[in-house]
This record gives C-alpha cells, structure tokens and sequence, in this order.
C-alpha cells in the first residue's frame, strides 16, 4: 500500500511539471508575439516606412529534384514584389545550404533572377541554419541595419523577435498567400521554437559561422558558389 501511495504522488508531481513546463511554453511563446506584433505590417505600410537596406526572405523546403514548395515560392513572390516596389534595392535570401545536397538559397536565388532580378542584387547566405542564425548573420557578416523580414506570419513573430534583440530595426510582412497543409503542426512546434529562441535572445550565442563581411550594399554574386 506504502508503495501504491509513493507512485501515485510520483505521478502527480510529474503530471504537475509536465503542466508547469507546458504553462510556460505557451506564456513564451504570447509574450514573444506580443511583443512583435506592431511590427507585421501590409505592403502598403511597410512601404512608408522608407527604404530598407535589404528584404530578407527566409528559407524553408526544397525538394530533391530543385522544386521548391509552395511555401517557398509564397515568400519569394511577396518578397519580389516588395523588392519591386521600392521597398529595398537587394534581396537576401537565407537558408539551409550546409550539404551539397541540399541547397535552399540557390534555388532561391534562380527563383528571383529567373522573374527579373538582377544577379547583384540577389545575397545569398548559406549557412542561414536557423532564424535566430539568419538574423544575427544578416547584421554580422552582410552589415543589414534596416532589415525588411518576409515570412509567414507563424514564423514572423520569432524573427522579428530575434532581430529586436540582435539591434536591427525591423519590420516584417506576411507571406500567407494561401492555407498550407500541415499548418496546425508547425503552430504547435512554433510554441517549443519561440520558447527555444527567446532563450538564445538573452543568451546571444555566435552563429555557426561567422566569415568576413559581405556588406549587402555590395554585389550579391559575391556570393555565388
């Protein structure tokens, strides 16, 4: 009986933390997108905020055969038509890039120079391994100051978060251009990520790598591989 009463109060305790930890991944994870919120801006508003040194499209999955998805291809459409508009005169493009297999911001980067964007103008940063890395590389290495972020709005919040820590003056824009399979799942592990990201915010550690600078004020086939 001694032994039932000890498990039971080992499995209340446990069930209590589980509770506890969960509790404060979601307290995280508003207080992230609380604070970011204001910074999401329309076209129309992003637009008159002045001219940003560069639009930073964010990188996610490209399949085997060089196709990017759909999600992809929405952050580089409503990235190009910021750049389009004015809203910078570079793009960068950051991304997973760190096997020779697999290799997001070539793919991104022929998307843009493919619908008329001078090579130049186009920065790749191939080891973009994260959003926190991306951003910090983005001041770091390619010198960005005022920084325009393209993502999906899920996402935004936590790159926008980054940025504000990192010291850039930022603002963001949505790139749901359409309902994405998948998406309940990537809200719920968004939580843990924000949770993961405010953390490397008060931390600040390095990148992976780090490199001599590129200023993004330069040529972006600098870039090139």
């Amino acid at each position: 009986m001694k032994k039932k009463r000890v498990l039971f109060t080992i499995l209340w305790v446990v069930l209590a933390l589980l509770i506890l930890c969960g509790v404060l991944l979601i307290v995280l994870s508003e207080h992230v997108k609380a604070a970011t919120r204001a910074q999401i801006l329309s076209e129309a508003d992003a637009l008159s905020c002045g001219k940003f040194d560069c639009v930073l499209i964010f990188g996610c999955r490209v399949y085997a055969d060089g196709r990017i998805s759909a999600m992809l291809r929405d952050r580089l459409d409503t990235g190009l038509q910021l750049y389009r508009a004015g809203a910078a005169p570079k793009i960068l493009v950051s991304g997973d890039h760190k096997a020779a297999d697999y290799d997001e911001v070539n793919a991104m980067k022929a998307y843009l120079v493919e619908r008329g964007v001078p090579s130049e103008d186009v920065f790749m940063d191939h080891a973009g391994f994260s959003t926190y890395e991306s951003v910090y590389r983005a001041r770091a290495v390619f010198e960005v100051e005022k920084v325009l972020l393209v993502t999906q709005e899920y996402h935004l919040y936590r790159a926008l978060y980054a940025a504000n820590a990192l010291g850039l003056d930022a603002r963001g824009v949505s790139a749901d251009l359409q309902s994405y399979r998948g998406q309940t799942a990537r809200e719920v592990r968004e939580i843990l990520a924000r949770a993961k990201d405010f953390v490397k915010c008060l931390v600040k550690p390095d990148p992976t790598y780090l490199g001599e600078a590129i200023p993004v004020s330069g040529s972006g086939d600098l870039t090139n591989d």
